[in-house]
Parts: C-alpha cells; sequence; structure tokens
C-alpha cells in the first residue's frame, strides 16, 4: 500500500465532524488524504459515554489518550487509563472504552488501514461541533450499526 506523498494539515478546529453514540468523531485524515493506509480521528467522549462492545474485521485500530479517563477493554483486559497511555486494539479482538471520569475524555484514534469513516459516516449524523444535539435515540443509532456493521467488517457485540 502506498501513502499518499502529498502533506496532510488539519488545524484546530478543521475536519468532518460525527455524532456516533453520543460521542463526536473529527475526521482528521481519511482514505483519500492517505491513500488507504489509515484514517485518523479525534475522538470527544462525554462522561459516561464511549463505544459499545465490538470487533473490527478489517482494521486495527489504536488509541492515545489526550485527556480524561477511559475504561477500556480489550480481549479479556479491562483496564481505567488516563491521558498519556496508549492501546492498540488488533483486528478480529473485542474492544469498547467508557469515560468514566467526570469531565469529557479525548483520543487520538487511527484506524489500519482506511475505510473506517465511512462506517461512522453512515451510522453517525453530520454535526457542527461536539455540542450540536442529535436528532435519535443512543438505543435506535446502535441498532443502526448492528445492521450497516457487516458491510464494513465492523461487528457490535
Amino acid at each position: 500500500m502506498v501513502i499518499k506523498t502529498n502533506p496532510v494539515v488539519s488545524p484546530t478546529g478543521e475536519g468532518l465532524v460525527y455524532s456516533v453514540v453520543g460521542d463526536t468523531y473529527t475526521f482528521k485524515a481519511v482514505s483519500e488524504d492517505t491513500g488507504g493506509a489509515y484514517s485518523t480521528f479525534e475522538f470527544y467522549i462525554p462522561s459516561g459515554h464511549g463505544s459499545p462492545p465490538h470487533i473490527h474485521h478489517r482494521e486495527d485500530e489504536t488509541f492515545y489518550i489526550l485527556e480524561g479517563e477511559l475504561l477500556f477493554q480489550v480481549g479479556d483486559q479491562k483496564i481505567v487509563l488516563s491521558a498519556g497511555s496508549f492501546v492498540h486494539a488488533p483486528k478480529g479482538i473485542p474492544h469498547s472504552f467508557t469515560n468514566v471520569g467526570t469531565t469529557p475524555a479525548r483520543t487520538f484514534t487511527t484506524a489500519i488501514p482506511a475505510g473506517l469513516e465511512n462506517f461512522f459516516e453512515e451510522v453517525g449524523y453530520l454535526v457542527k461541533d461536539k455540542d450540536t444535539p442529535v436528532p435519535i435515540a443512543l438505543e435506535d443509532q446502535i441498532k443502526k450499526m448492528r445492521e450497516v456493521g457487516p458491510k464494513y467488517g465492523v461487528e457490535i457485540l
């Protein structure tokens, strides 16, 4: 796989923002930017929110915690992590995360190879920023994730 040779610069506040299960994911670099090599996102996770347990069958996913406290489950391992921590969730391994802190959490997340952004675009809602209300109940969005997940190699457990 060839990585695009042109530089990618995504300043603060730029990038498409999607609301997914109460979190917001800002796209920083996607498939067309990287020649399909990887996608990167900034995840903003309010207190008490996070991702349901799931498996990626196509991509590895990494998380670098920028702020907050997140309970990660990767395979059989459960651990609470804070800013400066790193998680690698290989494809095929169940994983999830929940903000167990009292303040919002943020991660810099990478999916290798690219393409996960297409799943987020289909199941999420394009919003202006993290404070934009979303017109769907959490349960309905998780149902939609289960329905369309197989198309993108994502299995919601």
